[in-house]
């Protein structure tokens, strides 16, 4: 789509639907204007839209038609409602508090023709007009430069959703480039995943991007082959309802909002909840995973990499990227980084001659959702490889956003051991205990670094108060006698006493 996106035969529920796609898309200091003549829909417009960012569809939403402007306090940021209808001058939109409302959210202004000259911010208009009968609008919807990929993507889930009925809801994502939305139907909620293609990054070894050498989902077709395969492992997992893989849509089975961390907020048993979790994998080692998976539709089919030297490696070295130098303030010496990933490599070369097995990647508490009788949900996994099966405990039992305790890692990993056992009578358990360490060792290592880039190079200062809890994980799998050295190194390198501050 180039330009103006021309939308025709648009009725009341059409209406209602557009705004909240709008919804999905806005970011603080925005600018919204509704053009067109009286009784053509703009306050129509204005409520769905409205109450769409408050999640609330029988909100009281009062035109400010006398106030000339009435303010709301949403989840995601604040909105200011302008009607400029009875506006006199257009100086007097500085005495209502515009420049504030694009500072801090977002300006949502009839008849801005009002203010001629005096309103900015990223701009889309929306022009209401005459449609083919009386009942019925044509909407000209024309971004500036800021929302113009946003219109046009909006237009894309628009035609994905044509035939499907019901509300659409912003849902909170996690720390990736997808986007969520849930829509609301009369007989059941799905949700929408909004992943496209991500442009390769920059080349960063041997001519490939981190995504590429880390083993990463580039497209949508990952997740679609991973869900049938592990449904077909009995895993519960949300079942694709419609697909466009091209665009990087998903319309998927909704598993609540039910996830480990809430239901930890309202009191339930954290052992209760984490057992479940450690039966789903326990479960899952009866299915070893083949190297590659169908994709339904006709794509080719999805290669399940194995986490190998080169994704293992390149994990670890976001300590030494952007961990060292947050913290030291400098690049970290060759020598040391040299060192550093002399003692990796002796670990990995043990690693490798594991079994593989599932290798889900982030089976933790925000991608699993409580269903209510040992059941547990699985979100989240396109990036799964085939590894050591340890890597999934590890995941669980030493949890990045919220802890758990010593005692009940402990008592866990003695009830996976037993279970193991008690179906695989030739389990090493000296071995998966080996794994469990290192592997839990490489896991905290790389979220030292993942968590001080998300503060450094994308502002998301809130990863950084997961890093003490990082740093006592790694402490206990440091503990293990196979990993003296890399403890040694971390002893020399990051004294105990300044580790649990934030870089």
């Amino acid at each position: 789509m180039s330009g103006p996106w021309i939308v025709e035969s648009v009725d009341e529920a059409r209406l209602a639907r557009l705004a909240e796609l709008i919804a999905l898309k806005v970011r603080v200091g925005d600018l919204i204007t509704l053009s067109g003549d009286l009784g053509a829909g703009k306050t129509t417009f204005a409520r769905a839209f409205i109450r769409a960012m408050l999640d609330a569809p029988d909100a009281e939403v009062p035109s400010p038609t006398f106030t000339l402007v009435q303010p709301y306090a949403t989840p995601r940021m604040e909105i200011a409602h302008f009607d400029l209808y009875r506006l006199s001058d257009p100086s007097e939109i500085d005495e209502i508090g515009f420049d504030e409302a694009v500072a801090h959210g977002i300006a949502l202004v009839e008849w801005p023709e009002r203010a001629a000259g005096r309103l900015h911010g990223h701009h889309l208009d929306i022009a209401l007009g005459v449609g083919p009968s009386a009942e019925t609008r044509t909407l000209t919807l024309t971004p500036d430069g800021s929302w113009a990929a946003r219109i046009e993507r909006l237009g894309e889930i628009d035609a994905f959703l044509s035939d499907r009925d019901g509300a659409l809801r912003y849902l909170q994502g996690d720390a990736s480039t997808r986007a969520y939305a849930r829509l609301i139907a009369t007989d059941r909620s799905l949700v929408l995943m909004d992943s496209p293609r991500q442009p390769d990054g920059p080349p960063i070894r041997d001519g490939l991007p981190y995504s590429r050498i880390a083993h990463l989902a580039e497209d949508v077709t990952a997740f679609h082959a991973i869900a049938e395969a592990l449904a077909a492992c009995e895993m519960i997992v949300p079942a694709i309802r419609l697909f466009d893989h091209e665009r990087g849509l998903l319309l998927i089975d909704d598993l609540g909002d039910l996830t480990f961390g809430r239901a930890l907020e309202r009191d339930m048993d954290q052992q209760e909840l984490w057992s479940a979790a450690i039966d789903g994998l326990v479960a899952l080692r009866a299915y070893p995973p083949p190297e590659r998976l169908p994709v339904p539709g006709g794509a080719p089919d999805h290669v399940l990499h194995r986490f190998d030297r080169t994704a293992l490696t390149i994990e670890v070295e976001l300590l030494t990227d952007w961990y060292w130098p947050a913290v030291k303030g400098a690049a970290i010496p060759a020598s040391v980084k040299t060192d550093f990933l002399r003692l990796w490599n002796a670990q990995i070369d043990w690693l490798e001659t594991l079994p593989p097995g599932w290798v889900l990647r982030d089976y933790h508490s925000p991608n699993l959702m409580w269903l209510g009788d040992s059941r547990v949900g699985v979100l989240d996994f396109q990036d799964a490889m085939r590894g050591p099966w340890a890597y999934d405990v590890v995941s669980l039992l030493q949890d990045a956003r919220l802890d758990v305790p010593a005692n009940l890692e402990r008592a866990l990993l003695d009830h996976y051991r037993r279970e193991v056992v008690r179906r695989e009578p030739n389990f090493d358990i000296a071995a998966f205990d080996k794994a469990y360490a290192v592997l839990g060792a490489q896991r905290n290592t790389k979220l030292l670094g993942i968590f001080t880039r998300l503060a450094h190079r994308d502002g998301k200062r809130i990863y950084l108060g997961h890093i003490p809890r990082i740093w006592r994980y790694l402490e206990r799998d440091l503990r293990h006698p196979a990993l003296a050295d890399l403890a040694h190194w971390f002893d020399t390198h990051f004294p105990p006493a300044g580790r649990e501050r934030n870089s």
